[in-house]
């Protein structure tokens, strides 16, 4: 599905999506991604929800957002707290979507000038 905005500017915001691939300011990424306010990045190593880790999730830390989208694919999936438990403890929320209801919720919330992170498994 394509999303379309007037003036992306330089707040970095999901533009299309499908089951293959997510747009970022109409840049195509086909694998996983993590999307913040003035940055993509592509060094989170994570690539099947089955296979995340504690240390997937700890990534995140020095990064210190106000909240985690986790885009989990076609279908919402729920990944153990323990996995995330130093995030929560750090004050830190983390919601699991299905990738398309991620991609929107985080528009939305980085038009608000929230720190929130997208983590888009793909």
């Amino acid at each position: 599905m394509k999303l379309h905005l007037a003036n992306l500017g330089e707040t970095k915001l999901f533009t299309d999506y499908s089951d293959t691939h997510v747009s970022v300011n109409r840049e195509r990424f086909e694998t996983s991604i993590t999307v913040m306010g003035e940055e993509v990045r592509t060094d989170w190593n994570a690539c099947d929800f089955d296979a995340l880790t504690d240390a997937h999730f700890e990534y995140f830390l020095a990064l210190k957002p106000e909240v985690i989208l986790m885009g989990t694919g076609a279908a919402q999936r729920f990944a153990h707290p323990r996995l995330y438990r130093a995030l929560t403890n750090a004050g830190i929320g983390v919601e699991f979507m299905n990738t398309p209801a991620a991609c929107r919720t985080y528009n939305i919330l980085a038009e608000e000038g929230r720190k929130v992170i997208a983590a888009i498994l793909l």
